[in-house]
């Protein structure tokens, strides 16, 4: 018989702080998700560090004796890797390497690297590439000498110039020449999208591992990649879709995060391109997670610094096969009744108040609701196309029905 082959996930450590900002409940979800990119990057948490500080040590992050209590659990259990949810300085991640000896990540770091793998296309892996080594940049030290294209030999290094220096100018040429390339390829995708006609464009938005691309795969019957994993998918796909025979476009993007680092929006948005160009976002949510209120409030920040908070947009709540209400006994009287214990029928009312009836519920895996989604959807498009082009009006019927 043969045998299965086992995979050996590294062992990780994850490390929070509350203070002001978040309190223990906030910093127990960050966390949660902290672990989730972890696991997502190959990782497994074997334990979670959590310190009470008003202000980040700034040699160290968390207080001595905390990090002393880390560097013992570390070395006993043999821990790869220490992960922080809050970004570090240069300064303190020198500091803790040195103190604990194995790698030292924070978030940034985490999905920076969970991107990595992720990429498939040549332009998502150059976007990558680019927000890795603008990262990278102010963290250079004079150990770090091991860039693949180090340039060397007579005339090519100053008079009185550092390797650090040297390293330095290495990253920053790379810098501007992967600006370059996706400058070139942005005015490339902006020729392409020009050319895909009159179509009403849809583009899928919403926070990571919600179910976007299931949703496509679902309406457009291609094959999107997806998987129960933070950031599954990338690269923006666009598929031609029709409903009844109306035709459009829609696009499936990158999902969104909390405290997404500053250089991938930096380094993603000729991919969010296809989001401000389109005519109507699909704002899909998770709504079996717990915080998924959050989660919205985290992609319409996101939609507002790329200018499009006021896009004209249609919640999609999926996931309603698991959405499981917490329950309080009839004999309690002492529990306060919150968001947590509404039933599905309470959301539905309350988001179609708060979004003028332009919500919906469904589950994309089950296929639940599709049909009403399908027809809101379809309306949606049509306005929008026969607003564009009256005199196309008689072509589709106002409901599917009609077909």
């Amino acid at each position: 018989m043969l045998e299965k082959k086992t995979i050996d996930h590294e062992k990780a450590v994850l490390i929070g702080i509350i203070n002001k900002e978040q309190d223990e409940e906030t910093v127990t979800e960050y966390l949660d998700e902290l672990e989730f990119l972890t696991y997502t990057a190959g990782g497994e948490v074997i334990k979670r560090f959590v310190q009470k500080v008003d202000i980040p040590n700034p040699k160290t992050f968390i207080g001595s004796g905390k990090m002393d209590e880390v560097e013992a659990f570390v070395k006993e259990h043999e821990v790869g890797s220490v992960i922080f949810d809050d970004e570090l300085t240069p300064v303190q991640q020198r500091n803790i390497e040195k103190q604990l000896r194995c790698k030292i990540l924070d978030r940034t770091g985490l999905i920076l690297d969970i991107f990595a793998q992720r990429a498939q296309t040549s332009y998502a892996r150059t976007q990558v590439e680019l927000a890795q080594y603008e990262y990278l940049l102010p963290r250079l030290t004079g150990l770090w000498t091991h860039l693949e294209r180090q340039r060397g030999g007579i005339g090519m290094r100053g008079p009185g110039e550092t390797e650090i220096e040297t390293d330095r100018r290495i990253v920053r040429d790379r810098i501007a020449l992967l600006k370059k390339k996706l400058t070139k390829i942005d005015r490339q995708m902006e020729t392409q999208r020009g050319n895909r006609g009159s179509l009403v464009r849809v583009a899928l938005v919403g926070y990571t591992n919600v179910g976007k691309s299931t949703l496509m795969n679902v309406i457009s019957k291609s094959n999107v990649f997806a998987e129960n994993k933070l950031f599954a998918t990338l690269d923006t796909t666009v598929r031609k879709v029709v409903i009844g025979n109306l035709p459009f476009l829609l696009s499936d993007t990158v999902g969104f995060i909390r405290k997404l680092p500053t250089q991938l929006v930096e380094s993603f948005k000729g991919t969010l391109d296809e989001v401000r160009e389109a005519d109507l976002l699909l704002h899909v949510v998770d709504i079996s997670h717990p915080n998924f209120e959050d989660h919205i409030d985290s992609v319409n920040q996101v939609l507002s610094e790329i200018g499009c908070a006021n896009k004209e947009t249609m919640m999609v709540f999926n996931k309603i096969d698991l959405y499981r209400p917490e329950v309080i006994a009839e004999d309690d009287l002492t529990t306060e009744r919150t968001e947590k214990h509404m039933t599905l029928e309470e959301w539905e009312n309350t988001w179609m108040r708060r979004m003028g009836g332009n919500a919906l519920f469904i589950s994309a895996l089950n296929k639940e609701n599709l049909d009403e989604f399908k027809q809101r959807v379809y309306r949606a498009v049509r306005e929008i196309h026969v607003t564009r082009f009256p005199y196309n009006n008689f072509l589709y019927p106002e409901n599917l029905d009609a077909y």
